[in-house]
């Protein structure tokens, strides 16, 4: 899914698994007491850049719209016709698969050496599945630059063999290879129906529709066998249910089409194994059914072994699919999400896969209709979602995150979000417990175009409505995000809550910005986080809408790194800018979180904290005293306040007594000047100035009321506080 809200913006030791880039390899390291983030795969990513070439090496860079961008590491090499890039072998392989990108409009291929050997095979290249337009969403650019190819070499390599490939006639952008040692084709089980005995054609040429449809008939109970070759299907099978389809593996047995399996019901027991299904989707187009398996394949089925690929998406669940288990997959180059659990998912298990170049949320769950509960993504590795997040949870009960690996997320796009951003009704929010652990996100978190503001590398996003549900973090690893790693936000601009949030047992490591981006009203405890190489400050407490309430943070011991508190909630910190000095002519409560002891009607007390000496908080009339305070965020050397009343001549001259008390935590509070009188008169400006003594300490500012001439409450149009 996508977010395509408008919203204007104010001007310990580690637990987690880390990861580290060794010789361009992206390996997964876990301290004993913790399972390895992501999926145990068989093959080894070797990127690029790390790589010896002639031709020229682009990034890093972070901005939405560029090919670099959309880069494992953010990193990629440029290959002019006849320039090449040389990968050591990382392990014993016969097969590579190579993600690349070619101008728009353009074909070509590679030549492929091995140990200086040009081979015979080639690896074609295209832009044909590239650059996808989605003007529908807002904030998104032409988007989705690479592409997947891949070859079986036809002999075996070996650790520290070279590997080359050489563009011939067009210009290539290669990112990443990916080294493998397929096993042998597997052979026919016994009983199985094969698909060639019902007329399937293996060389592609004819089409293959009716052979499928009458082997899974004739297979009830059984097995359908897909045989080595390449098999075109032109339209969709339905009525799949109770049996398995089966082939000799997914480099061996591959069918094209962009629609495979397209049912609303099942009664269940579908086994979707081991063979490779390959569309020719180059558009999104939501309102097609374009994925390998579209609605239900009922309880008790699995889907394993899968390669899927050049699809809007590969599984679009809805209907009942209760104890699904989705595993060993590779999902790629989709034009929208990976997986979807489109609600009603129940015990659903999404473990071990791998996931690149997906054009919406590689894994999501959608709590639409009904919730998806007590269901989890496990142990996936995910590279380059190009639109949205890695994993969104969006609603639903009793979800689990674990044990993930999660990089380069791009525009529209955390890591991980939390989210109760609904799309449609009737949804159904976050409830239970969500259980995010052991998760490891690299280079993740975006800057949002809509927002123009960043997205952190872990969101939880009260979009739609408040965070009611348990929101429970442990054991996560945050390296390299480009902007913040904990975001806590009201994506849609309400000013919902998040809170019912712990986080605890976190590394942080060289975070663009901030370590917490709290831009939301709400409440969270963390322990144990430790962070290093912070770009700008610990924390930014800036709730939106101004006024809407305060974000808590509560201390639950164990963490270090991050003590700081960005001082300017006008401005966003940049990466590695660094907390300014604090400026002495800055009002420090314009826009800060205010609250009260009473309102009366539509005199809130953010009316204070505004910016507009034209609108005001007014008390709860009759009810001295009264009080009113603002959170500054953190402690500040404040010497002088401004206190305004409207400047229109219809208000009348008044004076209010009143008292400033200051706090360093919220509850405990100390008189900073006792109460006396203070005279607002039109003719003068309605203002007042109180001068505060030196060495006053506070973050949180109270004004105690105890009288106004003028009127029966307390009243201010603003509460401004300076550091001279």
């Amino acid at each position: 899914m996508h977010s395509n809200s408008l919203r204007s913006v104010r001007s310990m030791p580690a637990v987690g698994a880390a990861v580290a880039l060794a010789a361009g390899l992206l390996v997964t390291l876990a301290p004993a007491a913790h399972a390895a983030a992501g999926a145990d795969l068989p093959f080894t990513s070797v990127e690029a850049e790390s790589a010896t070439t002639t031709g020229t090496k682009i990034g890093p860079d972070h901005t939405q719209g560029t090919i670099a961008s959309e880069a494992s590491g953010r990193q990629a090499v440029r290959l002019s016709a006849g320039q090449r890039v040389e990968f050591t072998v990382p392990r014993a392989a016969n097969a590579v698969n190579v993600s690349y990108n070619v101008p728009d409009g353009q074909s070509g291929s590679l030549n492929v050496y091995v140990n200086g050997t040009k081979l015979s095979k080639t690896i074609a290249v295209t832009s044909k599945y590239s650059y996808v337009d989605t003007s529908w969403i807002a904030g998104a650019k032409t988007h989705h630059f690479f592409d997947n190819a891949r070859l079986l070499l036809g002999q075996n390599v070996q650790p520290g063999d070279k590997i080359a490939v050489e563009a011939v006639s067009t210009q290539v952008t290669v990112d990443v290879a990916d080294f493998e040692q397929v096993a042998a084709a597997a052979t026919k089980p016994a009983g199985a129906v094969s698909v060639t005995d019902q007329g399937a054609d293996p060389s592609g040429q004819g089409d293959s529709t009716q052979a499928f449809r009458s082997a899974i008939a004739a297979a009830q109970g059984g097995v359908v066998w897909i045989p080595p070759g390449g098999y075109r299907l032109t339209s969709s099978l339905n009525g799949v249910q109770n049996v398995t389809l089966q082939g000799a593996g997914s480099w061996y047995s591959v069918v094209h089409t962009s629609r495979f399996i397209d049912q609303s019901s099942s009664s269940g027991g579908v086994h979707l194994k081991d063979f490779a299904v390959i569309g020719e989707v180059t558009e999104r187009v939501d309102s097609n059914p374009d994925n390998f398996v579209n609605g239900s394949l009922g309880p008790g089925s699995s889907v394993s072994g899968m390669w899927l690929q050049h699809l809007k998406v590969g599984l679009w669940l809805t209907g009942n699919n209760d104890n699904l288990v989705v595993e060993n997959n590779r999902i790629l180059d989709t034009t929208a999400d990976g997986l979807n659990l489109n609600g009603n998912a129940r015990g659903v298990r999404v473990r071990n896969n791998f996931l690149r170049n997906n054009g919406d949320d590689a894994l999501a769950m959608w709590s639409l209709y009904s919730p998806d509960t007590n269901s989890s993504f496990e142990n996936n590795t995910i590279s380059q979602p190009n639109l949205a997040n890695g994993i969104a949870i969006y609603g639903g009960t009793d979800l689990a995150v674990k044990n993930n690996l999660i990089s380069d997320t791009n525009a529209l796009g955390s890591g991980i979000a939390i989210s109760n951003q609904k799309f449609l009704d009737p949804f159904s929010p976050l409830a239970g417990t969500i259980t995010v652990s052991g998760n490891t996100l690299v280079r993740a978190g975006a800057m949002n175009p809509n927002w123009q503001h960043p997205m952190g590398a872990l969101r939880v996003d009260s979009y739609d409505s408040a965070i009611e549900a348990n929101v429970s973090i442990t054991g996560t690893t945050i390296t390299d995000s480009p902007y913040s790693a904990f975001e806590f936000v009201s994506g849609g601009g309400h000013g919902y809550a998040t809170k019912n949030v712990t986080v605890d047992g976190a590394t942080v490591r060289n975070t663009g910005t901030v370590v917490v981006q709290a831009e939301s009203q709400g409440a969270a405890k963390f322990s144990n986080v430790q962070a290093t190489g912070v770009g700008a400050a610990g924390l930014y407490n800036c709730p939106y809408p101004a006024g809407s309430g305060t974000f808590t943070l509560t201390d639950g011991g164990g963490n270090a790194g991050w003590s700081s508190t960005w001082g300017d909630c006008s401005t966003w910190p940049q990466p590695g800018q660094g907390n300014p000095d604090p400026d002495p002519t800055r009002n420090l409560a314009k826009g800060r979180p205010a609250t009260a002891t009473g309102s009366q009607d539509v005199y809130t007390p953010g009316k204070a904290v505004d910016g507009d000496a034209s609108t005001y908080w007014e008390s709860t009339n009759n009810a001295f005293p009264q009080a009113w305070t603002v959170d500054l965020g953190s402690s500040q050397a404040v010497r002088r306040l401004v206190l305004k009343l409207p400047p229109a001549t219809a208000w009348q001259a008044r004076t209010q007594t009143l008292s400033v008390q200051g706090s360093t935590d919220g509850s405990a509070y100390s008189t900073v000047l006792a109460s006396q009188g203070y005279r607002f008169d039109p003719a003068t400006g309605n203002t007042a100035t109180v001068s505060l003594p030196s060495g006053t300490n506070l973050r949180y500012l109270k004004l105690n009321v105890t009288a106004n001439t003028g009127w029966p409450a307390a009243q201010f149009s603003e509460v401004e506080a300076y550091l001279n």
